[in-house]
């Protein structure tokens, strides 16, 4: 087949006119930090889930960081995760002294085996984070059911899920905390960004004071017309509050994200549609209960032949790729310093070397997906 001139990325934003003048607006306005429209962002963000509560920070892994501080995870309390995720989840659990105690995953969905949980439940677990892989949601009856017979406290990741559904339920919306990215690769993006959902006005007002400095009130409150910039601190906080500038881009992209997300769709299924049968490789698989799946990746593991060498080839076909994700499990720290918590997760250690992620974002045209499974059939069958 012929190769194509131009390079074919992995994940690009939808940054369209819109956007544009949104941000333009903001620069406009002389207000850039956090203010009115980050305000708007998490009242637009609740509304999507159904959450009573929203706080914007400046990025997914700082959402994690504060809710862990907020939920005054300490050292020897165990979370039980997935391995089969992003390195900050469990970068955040062990900067908080706690461990991270994972739980094998389902090999065609990569979500967690909710069937495994219980028996990691110990008088030391205080938390349950599950992953909603790829943008198709874990199964959150049995999480929450879990959650509620233990007492414990359930921390959604949900930074591939805008968009994504369980039972008719948008995630975030099961009344605990949960957290969504706004990366770059993400279904939205505000360039860097995250968003934490949840139904608690206690722990939204604690989340609201570690975001920023401990100070209670955001400085467009302190220092808009008529405000008072005086200040104290009850207690120490961080600097994670998102700018209003980010703001603006999210809120643009979020009057898109049907769009967005119905592209995806269209998207995965021709990949399902014309990767389907190729011996060799392992196509994603749905869960059984009733969702609705986001597509914020799509991954294949290759089995018919070394995934270096695929990875190899597509680049001579001028495609891009990703790995989502070396399993946490296996990180050289992780290795070290939990070793007696990591046991066998066969499933997770079965797909993780075969894993790649193939290019999926909304500008990409139908010819670009029929270009990459023809080149993968090529790869395939020339060995």
């Amino acid at each position: 087949m012929k190769i194509r001139k131009n390079f074919l990325p992995f994940s690009r934003p939808s940054i369209g006119k819109s956007e544009i003048n949104r941000v333009t607006t903001c620069l406009k306005s002389g207000w850039i930090t956090t203010g009115a429209l980050c305000k708007e962002f998490e009242d637009n963000f609740t509304r999507l889930t159904g959450s009573q509560n929203a706080v914007s920070v400046n990025s997914a892994t700082a959402g994690m960081h504060i809710i862990l501080s907020a939920l005054n995870i300490a050292p020897d309390d165990e979370i039980i995760t997935p391995s089969m995720t992003f390195a900050s989840t469990v970068n955040m659990i062990a900067l908080r002294g706690a461990k991270p105690v994972f739980v094998d995953v389902d090999y065609g969905t990569l979500n967690i085996n909710t069937d495994l949980i219980e028996e990691k439940i110990t008088k030391k677990t205080k938390a349950i984070i599950p992953v909603h892989f790829a943008g198709a949601p874990a199964d959150m009856d049995k999480i929450n059911s879990l959650a509620k017979k233990y007492k414990l406290t359930v921390i959604e990741d949900a930074a591939h899920a805008v968009g994504t559904y369980y039972k008719g339920i948008h995630t975030g919306g099961f009344g605990h905390p949960a957290i969504f990215s706004f990366h770059p690769i993400k279904n939205i993006t505000t360039g860097e960004g995250g968003m934490i959902t949840l139904n608690d006005a206690g722990l939204e007002k604690k989340l609201r004071l570690l975001r920023f400095h401990g100070i209670e009130r955001d400085a467009w409150k302190r220092y808009g017309k008529g405000g008072n910039p005086s200040y104290d601190i009850a207690g120490p906080g961080y600097k994670y509050n998102m700018p209003d500038v980010l703001a603006a881009l999210g809120l643009a992209q979020m009057e898109r994200w049907q769009e967005f997300n119905r592209k995806r769709s269209e998207l995965a299924g021709i990949y399902l549609e014309k990767l389907g049968g190729v011996s060799g490789i392992d196509l994603p698989q749905f869960p059984q209960y009733d969702h609705v799946h986001a597509w914020h990746l799509f991954v294949i593991k290759v089995c018919a032949l070394d995934r270096d060498e695929f990875m190899n080839r597509l680049s001579d076909y001028n495609i891009g790729y990703g790995l989502h994700f070396p399993p946490t499990h296996t990180l050289n720290y992780v290795k070290a310093r939990y070793e007696e918590n990591v046991g066998l997760l066969p499933e997770t250690e079965r797909a993780a070397p075969k894993m790649i992620s193939l290019p999926l974002f909304p500008d990409m045209l139908e010819k670009d997906v029929q270009y990459v499974c023809k080149a993968i059939k090529e790869i395939i069958r020339n060995g």
